[in-house]
Protein backbone atom coordinates (compact mmCIF):
# COMPACT_ATOMS: atom_id res chain seq x y z
CA UNK A 1 0.00 0.00 0.00
CA UNK A 2 1.37 3.75 -1.11
CA UNK A 3 2.22 6.20 1.54
CA UNK A 4 2.38 10.07 1.29
CA UNK A 5 5.22 11.07 3.30
CA UNK A 6 5.00 14.81 4.31
CA UNK A 7 7.91 16.73 5.85
CA UNK A 8 7.70 20.50 6.73
CA UNK A 9 10.98 22.37 7.33
CA UNK A 10 12.15 24.34 10.06
CA UNK A 11 11.79 28.03 9.81
CA UNK A 12 15.77 28.00 8.87
CA UNK A 13 14.65 26.08 5.88
CA UNK A 14 15.98 27.60 2.22
CA UNK A 15 15.42 26.57 -1.02
CA UNK A 16 19.36 26.55 -1.12
CA UNK A 17 19.30 24.27 1.95
CA UNK A 18 17.49 22.06 -0.59
CA UNK A 19 19.03 22.50 -3.80
CA UNK A 20 22.54 21.47 -1.69
CA UNK A 21 20.92 18.34 0.08
CA UNK A 22 19.58 16.72 -3.42
CA UNK A 23 22.88 17.37 -4.81
CA UNK A 24 24.27 15.97 -2.29
CA UNK A 25 21.74 12.53 -2.75
CA UNK A 26 21.72 12.42 -6.35
CA UNK A 27 25.85 12.68 -6.06
CA UNK A 28 26.04 9.74 -3.65
CA UNK A 29 23.40 7.68 -6.01
CA UNK A 30 21.06 7.82 -2.97
CA UNK A 31 18.30 9.64 -5.30
CA UNK A 32 15.98 9.14 -7.27
CA UNK A 33 15.85 5.72 -5.08
CA UNK A 34 13.42 2.48 -5.27
CA UNK A 35 10.17 2.98 -4.27
CA UNK A 36 9.78 6.19 -4.13
CA UNK A 37 6.70 7.40 -6.69
CA UNK A 38 6.29 11.28 -6.58
CA UNK A 39 8.59 13.85 -5.14
CA UNK A 40 7.62 17.48 -4.87
CA UNK A 41 9.05 20.39 -2.63
CA UNK A 42 7.57 24.28 -2.59
CA UNK A 43 7.06 26.60 -0.39
CA UNK A 44 3.44 27.31 1.46
CA UNK A 45 2.54 29.49 4.31
CA UNK A 46 5.85 30.65 4.69
CA UNK A 47 6.88 27.13 5.18
CA UNK A 48 9.62 24.97 2.81
CA UNK A 49 7.76 21.75 2.78
CA UNK A 50 8.14 18.46 0.52
CA UNK A 51 5.87 15.59 -0.05
CA UNK A 52 6.55 12.06 -1.19
CA UNK A 53 4.74 9.11 -2.61
CA UNK A 54 6.47 5.86 -1.64
CA UNK A 55 4.78 2.73 -2.70
CA UNK A 56 5.33 1.55 1.11
CA UNK A 57 6.23 2.23 4.53
CA UNK A 58 9.32 -0.32 4.19
CA UNK A 59 10.15 1.54 1.19
CA UNK A 60 10.50 4.92 3.52
CA UNK A 61 12.30 3.14 5.98
CA UNK A 62 14.92 1.94 4.15
CA UNK A 63 15.81 5.16 2.62
CA UNK A 64 15.67 7.48 6.07
CA UNK A 65 19.46 6.19 7.03
CA UNK A 66 20.58 7.50 3.89
CA UNK A 67 18.54 10.74 3.88
CA UNK A 68 18.96 11.61 7.72
CA UNK A 69 22.44 11.94 7.41
CA UNK A 70 22.42 14.47 4.21
CA UNK A 71 20.12 16.83 6.03
CA UNK A 72 22.21 16.93 9.13
CA UNK A 73 25.30 17.96 6.77
CA UNK A 74 23.80 20.26 4.67
CA UNK A 75 21.92 22.04 8.00
CA UNK A 76 18.29 20.94 7.49
CA UNK A 77 15.82 20.90 10.81
CA UNK A 78 12.70 19.91 10.46
CA UNK A 79 9.81 21.55 12.12
CA UNK A 80 9.26 17.75 13.43
CA UNK A 81 8.76 14.21 12.25
CA UNK A 82 7.01 14.08 8.89
CA UNK A 83 3.51 13.10 8.61
CA UNK A 84 2.83 9.65 7.04
CA UNK A 85 -0.75 8.59 5.76
CA UNK A 86 -2.18 5.66 3.93
CA UNK A 87 -2.96 6.38 0.50
CA UNK A 88 -6.45 5.40 -0.69
CA UNK A 89 -6.40 6.38 -4.33
CA UNK A 90 -3.70 7.79 -6.67
CA UNK A 91 -4.58 8.55 -10.53
CA UNK A 92 -1.54 8.77 -12.52
CA UNK A 93 -2.51 10.12 -16.32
Amino acid sequence: MSILVRFTGAPSMSTEKYDATMAALEAAGAFPTDGLEFHVAFTSGGSFRVSEIWESMEKFEAFSPRLMPLLEENGVELAGPPEIVKVHNMVKP
